[in-house]
């Protein structure tokens, strides 16, 4: 009795340090480029039972969010212009900004607001967290299990990421569940497994619409146990081919159990949405019932096609090098960058000793305890198939989008301190436990020691080369640093900085002093001024790289950077002074009009009759971009 109580203490505790780390964190952070959106998207989901807003992303992360925020009693202005611009599909990826930074900034107080809608996301990376313990302990054994969850909760990825109002963790948890659910439906499951696993299928389907590639891990998996059995498949034919249709049977009927789901959730969260947009159905008496039950499904479809067409290839950067599309070792580069030491070499030594194991019990012992040999199958097929669509996928900008593999990652340690009490006899070993340890207790050591800073997060690997020379977007900097810029601005009693912040907002509700400013636009006006400028900005989102031959000071552990400018600024194109325009690079790889997209919802947001003349705008250029053609 004594030692479950010390197990679960210690889960408590590390569950409980992370809350701290990544709590913390958040609490001293601005607003995010994409939670300005997700958060007013979020409450007038609840509040309006209209999904017009945000439609590229599906509505259950951001309707858990934003539950604190209607309870507490958030105010939305329904009339505002903004609101009523987004009833367009195509106009509300410009209206979702505008609504959600005035509900942020303008209608309610910021500092606040955020924090409540990130209560929630917090809560959800704990119980992923928990799910990694529980799973971990299956696969391994209790110590396998605490080992998994040390990990976890000491990775910046999830320290930084996981409070923010985001699909990431949210799918991230979906995903595990899902993952491990699934041997079931090979097991002559009851219709409450079914229907629990077709839950927990709709969960993944309402948090991001990359959950579609589920499917390809039923097929990986499926084939899998083709190429290679698994000591509970049947060894005669016919009963193994009828344990392959009854799993195929039994994964259409959870898959048909989360269609319903998905459906009844936009059934509700849209009940007051008008369907003017479903125009397709033609007037008639009972036209406005059929659209109405058509609408959830209209929906969807739309958020799907609108999610492809913003997943799209981008420009990306990596290593010092800008590429004008993504590449296929973003991701390995930016997992080995961005994870802590510790963790990678834990993964190699779980790796050495499975292959020790194998040859010195000749393939007769298994790191993975009996019966569990199909959701270890299951774990480390999905994560083959979510890391090679991740090298394949040309949409390159955040480690974020690697969630889900890094949480397969660190279940895949699960079975190591199982290996090393079946290789007892090896001498190594008890060096081995004692290395595993040590490089367990260096997890949370690493991440105290960065604490607050985890997004700029990287290891020794990086060879103390900056941030903005290796990596790019929100692996640096996502707007989040403004408090620390208004920190620095007190600090030097300045009454006025130029900002090139790495965003879509008006950054003067934390940082009043703020000025827009360009850093490709230097002009000799700037001479002898403090500029802030995103780290995010220096070598991607912007060509700024001759800042840094000046004195300058580094923010937020390298997200941002103070920079003294020159009495002179050198002229565009010369040694020491900014770019040329045709050298000129923006945020996302995007310009609207040749013109910086800052600027674009700048205005928006300043004035909100601005935004029908730039969607006209924006109309007109697209249309004779397709002449051009």
């Amino acid at each position: 009795m004594q030692q479950p109580r010390k197990v679960y203490a210690t889960v408590v505790l590390l569950l409980a340090l992370m809350a701290l780390l990544s709590g913390g964190a958040a609490r001293r952070e601005s607003v995010t480029i994409d939670e300005v959106a997700h958060i007013g998207a979020g409450v007038s989901y609840l509040q309006k039972l209209d999904l017009r807003m945000n439609e590229e992303h599906p509505p259950l992360a951001k309707v858990v969010a934003a539950l604190p925020l209607v309870l507490r009693g958030v105010h939305a202005d329904y009339s505002h212009l903004s609101w009523t611009f987004s009833a367009n599909i195509f106009q509300e990826f410009l209206g979702d900004y505008v609504f959600g930074h005035w509900l942020l900034i303008r209608w309610n107080d910021p500092y606040s607001t955020v924090w409540w809608a990130r209560v929630p996301m917090l809560l959800l990376t704990l119980l992923l967290g928990l799910a990694i313990y529980v799973f971990g302990s299956r696969l391994g054994d209790t110590w396998g299990g605490l080992l998994c969850l040390c990990v976890y909760v000491s990775m910046p990825a999830f320290l930084a990421f996981g409070p923010l109002v985001l699909t990431d963790v949210a799918i991230a948890l979906f995903w595990v569940l899902a993952v491990w659910q699934l041997p079931e439906m090979w097991r002559s499951p009851s219709r409450g497994t079914v229907v629990k696993f077709g839950l927990t299928l709709a969960g993944a389907f309402l948090s991001k619409f990359s959950s579609g590639l589920l499917f390809f891990v039923f097929i990986g998996f499926a084939l899998s146990l083709r190429w290679c059995a698994v000591p509970e498949q049947p060894t005669e034919k016919a009963a193994r081919r009828a344990w392959r249709r009854r799993a195929w049977r039994n994964l259409a009927k959870a898959t048909l159990w989360a269609a319903l789901f998905v459906y009844l959730f936009y059934f509700v969260f849209s009940w007051h949405q008008p369907t003017d947009s479903f125009s397709i159905i033609p007037h008639f008496p009972a036209s406005l019932f059929l659209r109405r039950l058509l609408m959830p499904l209209w929906l969807y479809l739309q958020g799907l096609i609108l999610f492809a067409l913003s997943a799209g290839s981008r420009p990306t950067y990596i290593l010092g090098h800008a590429y004008s599309h993504g590449v296929w070792f973003y991701f390995p580069v930016l997992f080995v960058l961005k994870s802590p030491l510790a963790f990678l070499l834990l993964l190699l030594l779980a790796a050495a000793i499975a292959i020790l194991l194998k040859r010195r019990s000749a393939g007769q012992l298994s790191a993975i305890p009996s019966g569990m040999e199909l959701h270890w199958r299951a774990v480390w097929v999905s994560l083959v198939v979510f890391v090679a669509v991740c090298m394949l996928n040309r949409l390159d900008i955040s480690i974020r989008h690697f969630s889900i593999a890094l949480a397969l990652l660190v279940l895949l340690l699960a079975p190591l301190p199982r290996m090393f009490q079946s290789l007892s006899n090896w001498r190594g070993a008890r060096a081995g436990v004692w290395v595993t340890i040590a490089l367990a207790a260096a997890s949370p050591i690493t991440a105290v020691w960065a604490y607050p800073n985890y997004f700029p997060f990287l290891n020794v690997l990086s060879m103390g080369r900056p941030g903005y020379l290796l990596v790019n977007d929100s692996n640096l900097d996502w707007n989040h640093a403004l408090p620390e810029v208004e920190s620095f601005v007190q600090q030097r009693g300045l009454n006025q900085v130029l900002l090139d912040e790495y965003g879509f907002s008006d950054p003067t509700a934390y940082v009043p002093q703020a000025q827009f400013w360009s850093c490709q636009e230097a002009s000799p006006a700037d001479g002898g001024r403090w500029a802030v400028v995103s780290a995010s900005s220096i070598a991607d989102g912007h060509n700024c790289l001759w800042l840094m031959h000046y004195p300058h000071q580094v923010l937020a552990g390298g997200s941002m950077y103070a920079i003294q400018l020159p009495a002179v600024i050198p002229a565009a194109g010369t040694p020491g002074g900014p770019p040329l325009p045709g050298a000129y690079r923006y945020l996302g790889g995007f310009s609207f009009f040749g013109d910086d997209p800052r600027l674009m919802f700048l205005r928006c947001i300043r004035d909100p009759q601005q935004l029908q003349p730039t969607m006209d705008r924006m109309q007109v250029t697209v249309q004779a971009d397709q002449k051009k053609k």
